[in-house]
């Protein structure tokens, strides 16, 4: 792996469950941990725009490549989501690249707010 081409920086979130005063449970998002990885797939012909209900809606795929280390040998797709630039990213499918325990892909979605 080129270790120049990572150089850009996301931070991983991670998914918890938070009680209030009187026992109700929501979900929330708190930081986890920050790394450097390689960016790609976010050039025009991954992205697309569909009509939902009257609205136009962007969908836009992307793919993160990050060092393989504990924690993110770690990420799940339902517990964690991935910040680049201020966007939110889902995570779709991750990739160990053959287990060979060198880089981890995250494939992701654009998050719709």
């Amino acid at each position: 792996m080129e270790i120049s081409l990572l150089n850009q920086r996301i931070t991983f979130q991670q998914n918890t469950i938070l009680t209030d005063h009187i026992g109700n449970h929501r979900n929330s998002w708190e930081n986890d941990f920050s790394c450097y990885a390689t960016v790609g797939g976010e050039s025009g012909r991954n992205g697309k725009e569909t009509a939902v209900a009257g609205t136009v809606v962007e969908d836009t795929d992307i793919s993160f490549t990050v060092r393989w280390c504990g924690q993110t040998a770690n990420v799940g797709t339902t517990s964690h989501r991935i910040i680049f630039k201020d966007e939110i990213y889902n995570i779709v499918s991750i990739d160990h690249m053959n287990y060979k325990k060198k880089c981890i892909k995250f494939r992701c979605r654009k998050a719709r707010r």
